[in-house]
């Protein structure tokens, strides 16, 4: 493959329209002045509309599902086919960035516009989802579009309460939908042949390679503990130095060895001290006790097993050291997320056809395809960010390499089609709309 099949030109112009619908869909937020949609609120199912409008707009057959995702079907020539899905999610955090989740829905509907425009028909149908709830900012439980489609809802997600005490049950109910019905979201395995998610990187490595697209290999699984280091608070000026069991003067010294034990297992881990309490907390009490918060990621389960028993060996010997104690409790946990040999491979056959290289790289933030995983391949598509910003104002991408990305998605989607499961995409001479 030496050239992609779409033409500059006509990738500039799609761009140039993606750019554009990220900027409609800022507008519909719940915070004027910045970008808020979280969650079945009313700025969610008016998203859900505009989105809607455009699927139609593209000869797509258009319906929200029974967990609130915004679903659109492009047919194909043979019904009996798995579909090739794609998509990304359009809620947000609060005072988001325009690009997070919704670049790759728009980006999805280009592949569609491309075909529609071209009179096109591919063996099997082609999906966009727009996931209802990727962020979990209203509930505190993210996945909860993607999970209803793969029909992993945990029975009590129902009871969940958002801060002004609505239950998921509730908001469900207030948008119109039925609680009761969730189950019917669920897609069965053979609906799907593949997943493609479309992604800004949310980090730096593609900007820091002078490159506008990447592979991802993984979706880094993570752990999260609370921590404790456990001395004794005393007089801050009678206890001498040589005497104290000072809380945080231990913990900082763990801290302070974090960088270098997990550059010592790979520059694909990261490890997060995020949030630190001392005890009692008065300026003239040495503190006996530290709460601390640890979060730690990685592509590989194994090797992240390996760091955090690595990480909590050292906290016990320095504790041992000081004459404190330290203990944990892991209240989170997420297995890596391997994206699919096969799809890895033809997004990077794409990639390099629009930019020569095609590196690989994890995520180290979590997205719908983790969910999807459970049931049909993934393979995702990561887009430079200015400077790796992300659930931010100042997140931003450049057109040219979004035009790019919607060359690669696009290529890669063909590819798919001519492969074991169809032949060439054929025109319709029934008519694409």
């Amino acid at each position: 493959m030496t050239q992609p099949r779409m033409t500059a030109d006509l990738a500039g112009s799609a761009a140039l329209r993606v750019m554009a619908r990220c900027d409609t869909l800022a507008e519909i937020s719940a915070t004027p002045g910045e970008l808020t949609r979280v969650y079945l609120s009313a700025e969610h199912l008016r998203a859900n509309l505009q989105v809607g409008a455009w699927m139609r707009a593209i000869g797509m057959r258009v319906w929200q599902d029974e967990v609130g995702n915004l679903c659109g079907r492009y047919e194909g020539l043979q019904p009996a086919l798995p579909a090739i899905l794609l998509g990304s999610h359009l809620d947000t955090v609060r005072n988001a960035g325009r690009y997070d989740g919704m670049l790759g829905v728009l980006t999805a509907l280009e592949v569609v516009h491309y075909l529609y425009q071209h009179r096109l028909r591919l063996p099997m149908a082609i999906e966009v989802i727009a996931f209802a709830d990727e962020e979990g900012t209203r509930f505190g439980i993210a996945l909860l579009g993607s999970r209803g489609l793969t029909g992993t809802w945990p029975p009590d997600w129902l009871e969940r309460r958002d801060a002004e005490g609505i239950s998921v049950a509730q908001a469900l109910r207030a948008a119109g939908l039925d609680a009761g019905l969730i189950g019917r979201a669920k897609r069965e395995k053979a609906a799907f042949s593949a997943y493609l998610e479309l992604h800004i990187e949310q980090g730096p490595c593609l900007e820091n390679a002078g490159l506008a697209l990447g592979v991802v290999s993984a979706i880094n699984g993570a752990r999260r503990l609370n921590c404790r280091f456990t001395g004794s608070a005393g007089h801050a000026g009678t206890v001498p130095m040589a005497n104290r069991a000072d809380a945080l003067n231990t913990a900082a010294r763990w801290i302070a060895r974090i960088n270098d034990i997990v550059a010592a297992h790979g520059p694909e881990m990261v490890a997060t001290v995020g949030e630190l309490h001392c005890l009692p907390g008065a300026v003239n009490v040495i503190p006996g006790e530290v709460r601390l918060t640890l979060d730690v990621r990685g592509p590989d389960d194994r090797a992240l097993a390996a760091l955090l028993a690595g990480l909590l060996d050292c906290a016990a010997a320095i504790a041992g050291q000081h004459a404190c104690a330290f203990g944990s409790e892991e209240f989170y946990r997420i297995d890596a997320t391997p994206c699919d040999r096969r799809l890895q491979a033809v997004l990077a056959g794409s990639v390099q056809a629009v930019q020569q290289k095609s590196p690989l790289l994890p995520s180290g933030a979590g997205h719908d395809a983790i969910a999807v995983a459970q049931r049909w391949p993934v393979g995702m598509l990561f887009v430079r960010c200015d400077r790796g910003i992300s659930h931010h104002p100042d997140e931003a991408v450049a057109m040219a390499d979004v035009a790019a990305a919607i060359r690669a998605y696009l290529e890669a989607v063909l590819t798919l089609a001519e492969g074991p499961a169809g032949d060439e995409p054929r025109r319709d001479i029934t008519g694409a709309g």
